[in-house]
């Protein structure tokens, strides 16, 4: 092969060569400042909101880890008075408890109870500056998008997801999601009875790092139903399933003392010490006053059945592994009771059974608990008692869940087994104490977290 001299016939070809190539370095170069640009987040960010510094809107990139649940809550009723206006010019200022921590996170709205369209015109989420305050974290606020926009309508009887944010988000800690609705949308969808001090502030201040505009407090949970994360801790989801014990009413307020708090806990330690657990967030679907079988009033009902709320409070949730399902005891002392469930606790049974099939079709592990005790409570009675009685023996025979904590062993007297131990009774008979929502967590066996659902035969 003859090579050409520098300067004859091969010389052209050549400084065309490496102009290409300087061309190439060029593109790949800006290319690469883009790339960076667009993924570096450090929280400094100095676009503006409504005129002002405000919150990053960082879209999440590809990453490893899980979407795992970290907190949710069941939409449960319509906000009374809220009927006409919703909460119109109010910012919403809704705090949280994180189970698990990620990298990224997103969040579910729902208008479930709207009769109109709800619209959102800022959204942001952002790490508390500290328990029980509604001030941000500084470099830590975040705008929200759906579908790359800012503002979302949300249809009546709907709810929507954020787009992912990039955000570390750190386990048992509390995160602050912020909407704000310019326009009136009644009623509003709400979670009462939420044991954690949430804000309102009138005006547009879903952006407001300082929390001095949040004047308003309430001990509920506004149109926010769940906050996921993007999780290299965690694989996946535990669903508490249940009624007011697991909503956990009479627990300390702000002090994330609910057993599912507590189970949550336990599960990160003893992961953390080497032991042979799931690697799970736990997220909280109790309602209050909620029964197996019968619903609340209204349409969309107040307080659905566990069987007409499973799908979407189990079954849609984000990376369900497990469900533990505490529900029954409403069942029983309320009234209307359904036929005969006074003397024979077959239906409750069936509906139990029910929501453990339902589980097994998606391959959910069902683990249980048993009824605890309510003697003291003004629905006592003997006849009830007795139903009570028979649902936990078909509980503790195996013949209802995969496994089961024995909440009733655990948490009754043992001079008097109808009735709560006196340091695990809240005062009412029926709800525990601080001490008796960690007694519930301490005893479940995390192993039987493990594993899937039983092969359907």
């Amino acid at each position: 092969m003859t090579r050409r001299r520098a300067g004859g016939v091969g010389a052209a070809p050549t400084r065309h060569s490496a102009l290409l190539a300087a061309i190439v370095a060029l593109i790949v170069a800006l290319s690469a400042a883009i790339y960076v640009g667009a993924s570096f987040d450090d929280g400094t960010d100095h676009r503006t909101l409504a005129g002002g510094p405000g919150p990053q809107n960082s879209a999440a990139p590809a990453s490893t880890g899980t979407w795992v649940g970290s907190w949710s809550t069941s939409p449960s009723a319509a906000e009374p008075g809220t009927e006409t206006t919703g909460l119109a010019g109010l910012s919403l200022r809704n705090v949280v408890h994180t189970s698990v921590g990620g990298t990224s996170a997103r969040v579910t709205l729902s208008n479930l109870y709207g009769q109109r369209p709800l619209t959102l015109t800022h959204a942001t989420l952002a790490l508390a500056a500290a328990d029980g305050t509604p001030a941000a974290a500084p470099g830590t606020m975040r705008r929200l998008t759906f579908a790359g926009a800012t503002t979302v309508v949300v249809p009546p009887g709907e709810q929507v997801t954020s787009d992912a944010v990039r955000l570390r988000v750190p386990h048992d800690a509390d995160v602050l999601v912020t909407t704000y609705a310019p326009t009136d949308a009644g009623p509003v969808t709400w979670h009462p009875t939420a044991r954690q001090i949430s804000y309102a502030a009138r005006g547009a201040h879903a952006d407001d790092l300082s929390g001095v505009p949040y004047t308003q407090r309430v001990e509920a949970w506004r149109y926010l139903t769940a906050l996921d994360v993007l999780s290299r801790e965690s694989d996946g989801t535990v669903v508490a399933f249940g009624d007011s014990l697991t909503d956990g009413v009479t627990s300390t307020v702000n002090e994330n003392r609910r057993w599912p708090d507590l189970l949550a806990d336990r599960l990160r330690a003893a992961a953390e010490d080497g032991a042979d657990v799931p690697r799970y967030g736990v997220v909280n679907q109790g309602i209050s006053g909620n029964r197996v079988l019968a619903d609340g009033l209204g349409r969309p009902a107040d307080n659905p059945s566990g069987l007409n709320r499973f799908e979407r409070d189990v079954l849609a949730r984000t990376g369900v592994r497990v469900v533990f399902i505490d529900l029954g005891v409403n069942d029983i002392l309320r009234d209307p009771l359904p036929a005969d469930v006074d003397e024979d606790p077959a239906e409750i049974l069936d509906g139990l059974r029910t929501l453990v099939r339902q589980a097994h079709a998606r391959g959910i592990k069902a683990v249980g608990a048993t009824l605890m005790p309510f003697r003291g409570h003004r629905g006592y009675t003997d006849a009830r008692e007795a139903v009570r009685q028979r649902v936990n023996a078909e509980i503790r025979a195996g013949r209802v869940f995969d496994a089961h904590a024995d909440f009733d062993e655990a948490l009754r007297d043992p001079y008097d087994p109808r009735r709560f131990r006196r340091d695990y009774d809240s005062g009412d008979h029926l709800h525990p104490s601080d001490k008796g929502y960690a007694r519930m967590a301490a005893v479940v066996d995390l192993t039987d977290l493990l594993g899937a659902a039983p092969a359907e035969l």
